[in-house]
């Protein structure tokens, strides 16, 4: 399966107990703070943070040094739960359809968040890209590992090329971007975003299937 290179969680300062006590509420007060920005309509800087926080830049900072970092631990907070999509379902075909049915549409409560994300991830594209970037580039990126595991039994029964042109086609619609082009273009609500994306998801599979199943007899006519 393709690699890719994502943003990781930053690691707590030396002191930091992230899971309770006082400093643990600290994070999660600056967690919050970022998330109500966010929704306000903007990708916040760290001094923004501290400000809505009430805390020093100082303390924002030794939780999170770059916007890179906040909005890493801001996306893993709100979609963690999905991440963790494990199906047994043996059937490739039941298995991509079960990921987009029970995961794509609350992929609408976080949708703020997202679009934060692709925001930062553009603008330090354009910023590195003109050599000015002053931070560690925000890289997403946790959809390709979900994919690997919908896909899974489906290497039984295409070829490893066409396993990865699938994983990559589904990797356009497993995300913010769809939402995106559906709803901003279209106009479309968010129960015709979900209908559309998970048609769309399914005739790639189908249509990956047929191929395959296709590619003996084109070989056969060949000769």
């Amino acid at each position: 399966m393709p690699k890719t290179t994502r943003s990781s969680l930053p690691a707590p300062p030396p002191t930091v107990e992230i899971e309770g006590g006082i400093r643990g509420a600290t994070r999660r007060l600056l967690l919050d703070a970022a998330m109500a920005l966010i929704r306000e309509g903007q990708v916040p800087t760290l001094p923004e943070v501290a400000r809505r926080a009430e805390v020093s830049r100082a303390t924002a900072y030794r939780y999170f040094p770059s916007r890179s970092a906040l909005v890493t631990a801001v996306i893993d907070v709100s979609l963690g739960p999905l991440r963790s999509f494990d199906s047994s379902e043996p059937d490739g075909r039941r298995r991509v359809a079960e990921l987009f049915a029970s995961t794509f549409p609350r992929f609408r409560e976080f949708e703020p968040q997202m679009r934060a994300a692709v925001q930062l991830s553009l603008e330090h594209w354009a910023l590195e890209r003109a050599g000015r970037l002053k931070e560690e580039p925000y890289r997403r990126g946790h959809r390709v590992g979900i994919l690997a595991h919908a896909i899974e039994p489906l290497a039984a029964e295409l070829p490893a090329a066409s396993l990865a042109r699938l994983h990559r086609a589904l990797s356009v619609l497993y995300g913010i971007e769809a939402r995106v082009v559906l709803k901003d273009l279209w106009g479309a609500s968010d129960a015709e975003v979900d209908a559309t994306v998970g048609w769309m998801a399914e005739a790639l599979v189908d249509a990956s299937l047929r191929q395959a199943a296709a590619a003996p007899k084109t070989r056969r006519t060949a000769r």
